[in-house]
Order: structure tokens, then C-alpha cells, then sequence
């Protein structure tokens, strides 16, 4: 049985200094977090000393696979203890919830769905204590919940809008809340998504990268300096106005050649279905575009040009060291990828440096991950939504 996260919270401001800088860098010899953090050696001491108390973090041998508890070893490197705490992340899409429970490492190690019958946050509220339990019962000291939707949220408890919930003001943290008894954040879901990478994945140890995410819609996040960009806009859905072929195709989502239009997958479907009367799943588009059916070949030409272009754009503007592109349509890379390439190559100057691109295949799982790390993230750091 692990400790409740009540044993180990609230940390002090230096105590969680330690415990992320080890948790999204570790592991660290007591050197190099001293370093790091610009501490003495005997501040250290004082500041890990509880921490190893709690069981949050474990001393380990040099070079070892797998944490090992030693006492009284100042010169083997820290861990934080994964398993130590669970945490339970969801994201709400149009007609389901995904859930996951994660590590403190945010290593997915459950699953559990289920589909929404209606949008009335009572309702779906019903939905996420009812995937809580079953999580709870497989793991009795989770340590909180974090979920991510499309849409504006403040003060990571209340949804402001959310359109494709019909959502306003709706302080679903609280709710939650009080059906779970567990501690809730709630976030936009690209946000999310945004500090997963930041603190685990592929922006790990990176001071500036860009996200940017095709599916449903098209998201967009940077991290400058280390820490995610923040705007009033967050959740708003950059891509309906986001102009990427002024000529591009009309459709019932976003504005004539945006990014939406173009590389939507309800728009794709869309078009398709416009041009031949038939409707095909994204998958089959794609497919049907790689046997080079002319109109789903030219309907996904058009999306490679736009997101080669979007590529171009955020690199020429942003500067990143690195874009991670993600989201449950990147099948279109596998596809497209040349023409997705010479979009790029058309929009940077002929001298400037390749764009470092990392294609992240993922599904909603990794979505409902990141809002995990939204609830690490405000447990760690002590700063509650309640």
C-alpha cells in the first residue's frame, strides 16, 4: 500500500523545486540538482530528506534499470518513485470519455471508455464518477483527476464555453469533486496535451517547441523559455481562422482555406462525401488516396500542402527547436508525406535550417494522458483549484 497523497502534500516552494526538477529530469546525482537549483549542499539535505521520508523519492544505484531503496548513500543519484501515486486522466470528446490512469512518470498503466448519452454536465458528470470507481478499485490511492476538453476554461476548475458540449460556465472541477472526493483540474485539451510533452515527452528538457495537433480540428500550443504560452485565447480553436489557402474548399467548419477547412477530418469527410455521395471514415479516405482515387487524392493533397504550409509558418515565426505534430489525423504523414515536405521547403527560405518534425501517433488515450499530467502537475507544484 503507498502513501495518500495527503502524506506528502502541501511541499514547500524549495521541496518541489527538487521534486520536479527529479521528476522531469531525473535521475539526478545530488550534485547536478544542487546545480540545477543553485542550492548548498546542506539545503539539500534538508529538502530531500522528507521527500525521501514520504516515499517520494528513492535513492538508486548507479546505472540501475529499476529504483533501489539504500540508506545512508548521499552520492547515489535521486528517482522519483513512479508507482508511488496514481493519478486519472480523462478526455471528453463529442460522444465518449477516455480514460487512463497514469504513474507519477504519467506511464499509462490502465484504460477504461465509455460513450456519453447526452451533454448535460449531470450527465457527464455520471460518466466520470462512474470510470473514477472503476479506476478506484484497481487502484485505491489515486491521488487526484485531471480532464481535458475542447474549449476555454479558467482558474483550471470552470468550463467557460465549450461548443461542442453546448457548455458555459459550467464548474465541472467542483462537480466532479463532489461525486469523486478526489481533487479534479480541469484544462483545454490541447493545453494538456502541451504540458505532457513538456514535462515527459518528446519537449522534454527543450526551451522552445511548438505543438501542433490535427483531428477533429486543428490545435496549437509553444512552450518559449521552458514554460507552456499561456493566452486568453486558449481553447478558442485557432484553426476556423487560421487562413492557409484563401482559395482553399468551403465548408460547414471554419472559414474558406483555413486550416480547419482543409485539414479537419470532419471536413475531409466532408468534401468526400459532397463530391461523391458516399461517406468514408477517414481511414478509407486515406487509403483511397494512396491507391490514387482522384478525388480523395486530390481532397488530401490539398490537406498535405495546408499542414506542410501550417509547418512552414510556425517554424518561420516561432523558431522552434522542435515541432511535435500529434493527433488522431496524422495518418495523413504516412500518406502525404512528400507533398507535405515540398509545402515546407516552399515556404522557409532555400538556406534555412531543416524543421525538426516528430509525428507522435497517438489516439485519445494520449489525450486523456495529458490531462494526468495537469493533475501531477498541480499536486506536485501544491497549488489546489479548490
Amino acid at each position: 500500500m503507498t502513501a495518500h497523497a495527503a502524506s506528502w502534500l502541501p511541499l514547500s516552494p524549495g521541496e518541489r523545486a527538487v521534486a520536479i526538477e527529479v521528476l522531469t529530469h531525473g535521475p539526478l546525482s545530488r550534485t547536478d540538482i544542487a546545480r540545477r537549483l543553485d542550492l548548498s549542499a546542506g539545503s539539500l539535505t534538508r529538502l530531500t530528506k522528507p521527500l525521501i521520508e514520504s516515499g517520494l523519492l528513492v535513492e538508486v544505484a548507479e546505472g540501475a534499470a529499476l529504483p533501489e531503496v539504500r540508506q545512508g548513500r548521499p552520492s547515489q543519484p535521486l528517482d522519483i518513485v513512479a508507482e508511488s501515486r496514481t493519478f486519472a486522466g480523462f478526455k471528453i470528446t463529442q460522444d465518449m470519455v477516455y480514460g487512463v490512469v497514469t504513474t507519477l512518470k504519467s506511464d499509462i498503466v490502465a484504460r477504461c471508455d465509455l460513450p456519453l448519452t447526452s451533454h448535460d454536465p449531470v450527465d457527464v458528470v455520471d460518466v466520470l464518477r462512474e470510470l473514477t470507481e472503476k479506476f478506484v478499485l484497481e487502484f485505491p490511492g489515486l491521488a487526484g483527476i485531471g480532464i481535458g476538453l475542447g474549449g476555454r476554461s479558467s482558474d483550471r476548475s470552470v468550463v467557460d464555453e465549450s461548443a461542442f458540449l453546448g457548455w458555459r460556465d459550467v464548474p465541472l472541477a467542483r462537480l466532479v469533486e463532489e461525486r469523486t472526493g478526489l481533487p479534479v483540474v480541469v484544462d483545454n485539451d490541447v493545453s494538456a496535451l502541451v504540458e505532457a510533452e513538456r514535462w515527459f515527452g518528446a519537449g522534454r528538457g527543450l526551451e522552445r517547441f511548438a505543438v501542433l495537433t490535427i483531428g477533429a480540428g486543428v490545435g496549437y500550443g509553444l512552450v518559449s523559455g521552458g514554460k507552456r504560452v499561456g493566452t486568453p485565447e486558449d481553447g478558442l480553436g485557432v484553426g476556423r481562422a487560421w487562413i492557409v489557402n484563401p482559395h482553399g474548399p468551403l465548408t460547414p467548419d471554419g472559414e474558406r482555406g483555413s486550416a480547419v477547412s482543409l485539414l479537419g477530418i470532419p471536413s475531409i469527410r466532408y468534401q468526400i462525401q459532397a463530391a461523391t455521395g458516399r461517406d468514408f471514415s477517414y481511414e478509407e479516405i486515406l487509403a483511397l488516396a494512396a491507391d490514387g482515387e482522384p478525388m480523395a487524392a486530390r481532397v488530401i493533397g490539398e490537406a498535405a500542402r495546408a499542414l506542410g504550409t501550417l509547418i512552414a509558418q510556425i517554424s518561420n515565426f516561432a523558431m522552434p527547436q522542435k515541432i511535435v505534430l500529434a493527433g488522431e489525423g496524422v495518418g495523413l504523414v504516412d500518406v502525404a508525406g512528400p507533398d507535405i515536405e515540398a509545402a515546407i521547403l516552399a515556404n522557409r527560405h532555400p538556406q534555412a535550417e531543416p524543421v525538426n518534425l516528430e509525428t507522435k501517433v497517438s489516439d485519445f488515450h494520449d489525450w486523456a494522458r495529458g490531462g494526468a499530467v495537469l493533475a501531477i502537475q498541480v499536486l506536485v507544484l501544491g497549488a489546489g483549484t479548490s
